[in-house]
């Protein structure tokens, strides 16, 4: 398993009935995740939650405020500083389980001889670009929405990264993929996060299942002729790490070589046991 347990802002305090009970930079949240179908560890620690989200039958859902919370603060990891808002669907900007993968980009792009251009695909908030960034690679960020768009820009700055340093493109990430295909312009790395499902800036449908492999096949056509890495993560427990790893293994292994490994994603729980986030793929030159 691919582990996170790299934190100090961060920690996974307990889980169980359903729901994770974090502690991000010492705001307590209690948050829904269908992975968790055992009983809590430590029920008195579920006291000191600041807020806690519970779903809506309609759909989405609420936050309800416990104690005095902000609308937004800062989460640090390493060199990195984050801005965290929860939202109304549950999320708060940042998905932790992310920092070992981070980890791993960050150490092939300090270990090359030349500058490496990246491009994110689904690039959300930002963690991974800036993270990639503030190690000295210039990355394309890609996002269908220019709300996530524009938090990554203030994780930038909270980051104290250069503007130059981040190319933020609003668009569908399959025709932007095209277009650069078209322009000849080509990048040394490339990572995704796809949905499972979605809708791109003028209405296109995006279903995991159908559109993954084709993407993936596509991106090899927008690489270099020698490319450091590709990284594909999957949220959706339907696709497990060797439904990923035959992927990179059948479209960028086949046209590049290279070394191709995939794994489960997971964060500690400190009460015990570790919490499944995913799983990723990783293609290496």
């Amino acid at each position: 398993m691919y582990l996170a347990d790299k934190w100090s802002d961060y920690r996974v305090l307990d889980t169980g009935d359903g729901m994770k009970l974090e502690s991000w930079a010492g705001k307590i949240l209690s948050r829904p995740d269908p992975q968790v179908i055992w009983p809590k560890q430590r029920p008195e620690l579920w006291e000191a939650a600041h807020a806690v989200y519970h779903r809506s039958a309609k759909g989405g859902g609420e936050w309800e405020k416990r104690q005095p919370l902000p609308d937004s603060w800062t989460l640090r990891y390493s060199d990195l500083s984050f801005i965290v808002r929860p939202t109304g669907f549950k999320h708060t900007g940042l998905f932790p389980e992310q920092a070992v993968n981070w980890d791993w980009m960050r150490g092939l792009v300090k270990a090359g001889s030349r500058q490496i251009s990246v491009l994110n695909l689904f690039g959300y908030t930002g963690g991974a670009t800036c993270a990639l960034a503030k190690q000295g690679a210039l990355v394309t960020h890609v996002d269908a929405a220019k709300g996530m768009v524009t938090w990554a820009g203030e994780n930038r700055r909270s980051c104290s990264i250069d503007e130059t340093q981040v190319r933020w493109i609003i668009d569908d990430a399959v025709k932007f993929v095209q277009r650069e295909i078209r322009r000849g312009r080509r990048y040394d790395a490339l990572l995704m996060d796809p949905p499972s499902y979605g809708r791109g800036p003028s209405g296109e449908i995006w279903k995991l299942e159908d559109e993954l492999y084709p993407l993936v096949e596509l991106c090899t056509q927008v690489l270099s002729d020698a490319p450091l890495f590709m990284l594909i993560n999957s949220y959706t427990t339907g696709l497990q790490p060797a439904v990923l790893s035959n992927m990179l293994r059948l479209t960028v292994s086949k046209r590049f070589g290279g070394h191709v490994e995939a794994d489960e994603v997971g964060l500690p729980i400190e009460s015990g046991g570790v919490l499944p986030c995913g799983a990723s793929g990783r293609w290496t030159r």
